[in-house]
């Protein structure tokens, strides 16, 4: 599985959000300390750690 992020420098740090999630942002002194805060970030979204999680949804109309 792939998720898509973004992210910036910002007075030497890493910083960004998962793009499904944009709400929810974290950070880094290094770009691997980076992703691997993005992958703890999304494993306590999924496991709802985190309140008034936005998700993103199609609907189908007839």
């Amino acid at each position: 599985m792939e998720l898509g992020y973004t992210y910036w420098r910002d007075d030497g740090w890493y910083v960004g959000y998962l793009d499904d999630y944009p709400d929810y942002t974290t950070q880094g002194e290094t770009f691997e300390e980076f992703e691997e805060m993005l992958r703890s970030l999304y494993e306590d979204i999924k496991t709802f750690n985190f309140p008034f999680v936005r998700s993103h949804g199609l609907l189908k109309i007839a």
